[in-house]
């Protein structure tokens, strides 16, 4: 009789995980039968998709009030459709508030259904004690960070760290960007944030930051990082607000080799951040949300900093520029302060190279893929 998977997905980021460990699994020689909740990655694979992976991100969690009705009814149906497949393994991945709910009903309504999760909720930040509740629902946690481990050691939840996959280095091909930068200009990376909301409050702050780089320096050339969904807004943008040497990309092999030949990166606090380390560029973080929403996780986050190269040195290794701190002026002065200093530049470098070799194995997906197929 033929195992069976079910991959349960809530993003393209989550679908591309996902995905690279299915692929390692297909090398397996077993009979495995697929159903998933997935995107682009895990249908190249050949994987079915129930609904579109849209529908669910769309959706948007954190807004959770306006969407309650619509939530409840996906979660719903996305549980029969497991129940009713009868997979061994549900592997879930990322996006707890839609993957975890989903998992804990069907361990409710089937508990012989081993789950296992991809990309641990980060307990570290803020909710510990919801690593009590996963206990009575996970077999497994596939864990990006090392010091992750010991919070789910403590209530006896399976868990293994795999590392993280974005830190695998390909040797990609030399890709020609001189259609992209003119005049020998230095590159000089900017990600304005892959969400809307995000794009619209640091657009005007980065745009007046560029400005004020231009009357300092002349021999840079800016490229703004977006996602397929943004890069024409962006563009139509910077076209309007007659900047020459400014552009925007969404390729991402262009992006990857764009960012190891920049000089330097500006970038929204996220996982990018891991990226840019890793290209071994040296950069600064910012980000900005409305008061309500910063006075919210203020009272809730339990770490003193945003990027996860400074929670994991217990230091600001890379500068965050936060909510007020997130303007033109400061993000130019230090910006601007850094570029002139070279001994500073190759601290920052050398401190995240130290951090980030911790979160590196050899290959990610296949000590995943492993995890997975012990338990069929």
């Amino acid at each position: 009789m033929n195992k069976k998977i079910f991959v349960l997905t809530g993003e393209p980021s989550g679908d591309k995980l996902a995905s690279k460990v299915i692929a390692e699994i297909k090398k397996s020689s077993l009979n495995i039968e697929y159903l998933s909740v997935g995107g682009e990655y895990l249908k190249a694979l050949g994987i079915k998709s129930i609904y579109d992976l849209k529908e669910v991100t769309y959706l948007g969690f954190t807004r959770v009030l306006l969407n309650i009705f619509n939530i409840k009814k996906k979660i719903n149906d996305t549980v029969k459709e497991i129940i009713e497949f009868k997979p061994n393994i549900l592997f879930s991945v990322d996006s707890p508030d839609f993957t975890l709910r989903v998992a804990k009903q069907v361990k409710k309504r089937n508990p012989n259904i081993k789950i296992i999760h991809f990309v641990a909720p980060q307990v570290w930040v803020w909710r510990e004690h919801r690593v009590k509740k996963l206990k009575n629902f996970l077999d497994h946690v596939l864990l990006l960070f090392p010091f992750e481990k010991k919070y789910f050691d403590k209530e006896n939840i399976k868990s293994t760290f795999i590392g993280h996959p974005l830190l695998i280095d390909n040797k990609k091909n030399k890709i020609d960007i001189s259609q992209i930068i003119k005049d020998n200009k230095k590159i000089f990376s900017i990600y304005p944030g892959s969400r809307l909301s995000e794009i619209k409050i640091l657009i005007p702050i980065l745009f007046e930051f560029v400005t004020k780089m231009n009357e300092k320096h002349k021999d840079l050339f800016y490229v703004f990082h977006c996602t397929s969904q943004h890069v024409q807004l962006v563009q139509n943008l910077l076209i309007k607000n007659g900047f020459k040497n400014c552009g925007a990309i969404a390729d991402e092999k262009i992006k990857s080799h764009v960012l190891k030949s920049s000089i330097f990166a500006v970038a929204k606090s996220g996982t990018i951040s891991l990226e840019i380390c890793n290209s071994r560029i040296p950069s600064i973080i910012i980000y900005k949300m409305n008061m309500i929403n910063f006075f919210i996780v203020k009272m809730l986050v339990k770490v003193k900093f945003a990027n996860i190269i400074n929670i994991a040195a217990d230091e600001e290794v890379i500068p965050e520029l936060l909510q007020s701190k997130c303007n033109p002026n400061e993000i130019f002065n230090i910006v601007n302060n850094l570029l002139n200093d070279k001994i500073s530049l190759e601290k920052q470098i050398s401190k995240s190279q130290e951090i980030i070799r911790k979160f590196k194995t050899e290959n990610p997906a296949e000590i995943a893929s492993k995890v997975l197929l012990n338990h069929l």
